[in-house]
């Protein structure tokens, strides 16, 4: 077996002049892997470079997989995501991923900022104050989730967990999904890349479906993001993340 000639095209396109060293050691697995992620999967891809790149970032950060991220992003960087892009995808993993599993992602991130002679920090892209987040988070959640979802969610939650609802509305959503940076499809398209890839979160992985939907996102985009992130996530998680997205879906 060898690389095909557009596999090999497409790796080079992200990756120029990079030798693998797996690809010495490890040769069959690397040919067959190659021909699969740069030849069968771009394939069946409408995404763009950028975009595809940004919610394979997304994922990698949810899978802790810091080394396979930090190759990414070079080559995203490379491939036209921005410094700003960049960070907003690890401030974005905060609310989903948890600040234990996101903090060597924002030291190697910044660590590789700086290799390229980006000056640190970066122009502050937060909209809200301590005064406005909870206000202008609320306004935001109503507008992705649905208002008769969210004053649901508000009037059912069981005495002494009224809070939780509260700190999805003005952290969650008041000091994250404001910001700039990073739009509000693509933000919900990166937010269900990290959910499919965390495993174990289909009922929020349903809520924001429909808020994908709701945001003009398409299932055949959705359907397309589960396909690039498949070679990095495994079938199972893959599996999981279609059969929500059907059930949303269904007529």
């Amino acid at each position: 077996m060898a690389i095909s000639e557009q596999a090999q095209r497409n790796h080079d396109a992200l990756f120029p002049g990079h030798v693998s060293t797996l690809k010495q050691t490890d040769p069959e697995l690397i040919e067959y892997f190659d021909n699969f992620v740069f030849g069968d999967v771009l394939a069946e891809s409408a995404l763009d470079v950028r975009t595809r790149l940004i919610l394979q970032l997304g994922s990698m950060i949810a899978s802790q997989a810091l080394g396979e991220y930090r190759v990414m992003l070079g080559a995203a960087l490379g491939a036209g995501v921005t410094p700003v892009e960049a960070k907003e995808i690890v401030y974005h993993a905060v609310p989903y991923v948890g600040m234990a599993k996101v903090f060597d992602f924002l030291h190697l991130t910044n660590e590789i900022l700086v290799e390229r002679g980006v000056e640190l920090p970066l122009p502050g892209q937060s909209t809200t104050t301590p005064e406005s987040r909870a206000e202008k988070g609320l306004a935001v959640q109503k507008e992705i989730i649905g208002a008769d979802r969210i004053d649901a969610m508000y009037a059912s939650a069981p005495a002494g967990q009224l809070h939780i609802q509260r700190f999805l509305s003005d952290n969650c959503f008041g000091d994250h999904y404001t910001r700039t940076g990073l739009d509000t499809q693509l933000r919900e398209l990166l937010t269900f890349a990290m959910l499919v890839s965390l495993g174990g979160c289909e009922p929020q992985v349903g809520a924001h479906v429909a808020a994908n939907l709701r945001v003009g996102n398409t299932r055949a985009i959705l359907v397309d993001v589960l396909t690039q992130l498949l070679p990095y996530i495994g079938y199972p998680r893959t599996l999981n993340g279609l059969r929500v997205v059907n059930e949303v879906t269904q007529p």
